[in-house]
């Protein structure tokens, strides 16, 4: 067996470095946030009127198997976009199935559907406020230093 075999083999990164899943999984991600639909786009667009800080949300990012539409790691919160496919048969099965792994692995996973995003928006938006808000208590009552004194910012004029 040659060398370039023998490190196939054993998993050794190939050319850049980068192992074929992770360049398949940055590409399959690349190409999502690229399509996304009318609705993700809306969502996405106005996140960021969701007046709190640290809430920084990624788009169609891998999160362990899965790519989740909207994703802040650092609350575990996961937002999904649906259309009327997602309550049909294999579609909806797979959709618990994500749901119960983003649960078992720390995310708690919110859907709207489509319909709900072009007649809802402000409902979408304020729940999605209210789950940011959930999940921001969360964690900060569980961070290690959340009982510490905080000191004044000096850039907020402390």
């Amino acid at each position: 067996m040659g060398e370039v075999a023998a490190q196939r083999q054993v998993g050794v990164p190939e050319g850049d470095g980068m192992p074929k899943l992770d360049r398949f999984r940055i590409a399959s991600a690349r190409r999502l946030r690229a399509t996304l639909t009318d609705e993700e786009r809306i969502v996405w667009h106005l996140l960021w009127r969701i007046p709190v800080e640290g809430t920084h949300f990624r788009k169609q990012a891998p999160v362990g198997p899965y790519y989740a539409d909207f994703v802040s790691h650092r609350l575990g919160l996961v937002i999904e976009i649906d259309g009327s496919h997602h309550a049909e048969g294999h579609q909806k099965v797979h959709d618990e199935r994500r749901t119960r792994w983003f649960v078992e692995n720390g995310y708690r996973v919110v859907r709207f559907w489509n319909h709900e995003v072009r007649k809802e928006l402000e409902s979408v938006l304020d729940s999605i406020y209210a789950a940011v808000e959930e999940r921001r208590s969360l964690v900060t009552e569980n961070h290690p230093t959340s009982a510490l004194p905080r000191r004044p910012s000096p850039s907020r004029g402390g």
